[in-house]
């Protein structure tokens, strides 16, 4: 049986410096290849977690690394590091995602952010030829990252939850945001999907990120999120095809 959201649910962010000017974030979904990529980049670029994600009313999971508990949505930064990274393990049912876009989006208004960048996988039916990155995002986020069109637009089809919030708020403000999207296959971590967003991000923002050793990184991190993958399964409706077509 599937789980109602609480009539109340909030989300508040908790961070103890001041971030990046670029946030790259990563949301539990399908596949986990948005969430594999930024657990990645945190480790590939060591960086430390500076804040968290509050949550209440809403049925949470603790993850755990090493014996260790961990917040369920975490940010990370370091001094060297031109962009903060979000990597956000609880599943946020779609109908919620604008709560919690609106916190993080309250959060970096107030913290001086100019530009989020969101790596996401999405399962639709697709050809080897798909197997791309494409993106989704507002002018200003285009035409300062992706004037070389060496990624390709989305066709057409429509976003929902935390990542079409994110955009709403981007068409509305001076917010450069960039939803960068590839297709997913059920199993969870999609390792090739995953080194997709990792090139593409570490393109984009020149981070010096090697994905060669990610296929190996992936393996470990499987068991950590064949929980996530079995919980978003359930969530999912027959086939997995929603929500975004190309």
């Amino acid at each position: 049986m599937s789980e109602t959201p609480p009539a109340n649910p909030s989300f508040s962010v908790a961070h103890d410096s001041a971030p990046s000017d670029v946030l790259v974030a990563g949301f539990s979904s399908f596949g986990l290849a948005g969430l594999t990529a930024v657990d990645y980049l945190v480790d590939d670029l060591d960086l430390e977690e500076t804040g968290h994600v509050r949550i209440e009313g809403l049925p949470s999971i603790t993850p755990f690394a090493k014996g260790r508990p961990r917040h369920p949505i975490r940010l990370y930064s370091a001094d060297d590091v031109d962009v903060t990274v979000l990597v956000a393990e609880q599943f946020v049912p779609p109908a919620l995602g604008k709560l919690l876009s609106t916190a993080v989006l309250d959060w970096t208004e107030g913290a001086g952010v100019s530009e989020i960048t969101v790596l996401a996988g999405v399962p639709i039916p697709h050809g080897p030829d798909a197997h791309r990155t494409f993106y989704v995002a507002t002018d200003d986020y285009r035409e300062a990252r992706l004037a070389d069109e060496t990624v390709p637009p989305m066709e057409a089809g429509f976003l929902d939850g935390t990542n079409a919030s994110l955009l709403e708020r981007g068409m509305d403000s001076s917010l450069g945001v960039g939803v960068l999207i590839t297709p997913v296959h059920a199993q969870a971590p999609d390792v090739e999907a995953t080194v997709r967003l990792v090139d593409t991000v570490n393109q984009t923002y020149d981070l010096g990120v090697d994905s060669g050793p990610l296929t190996s990184f992936a393996e470990e991190v499987r068991n950590h999120y064949e929980g996530l993958a079995e919980r978003m399964e359930e969530r999912e409706p027959e086939g997995g095809y929603d929500r975004m077509y190309m």
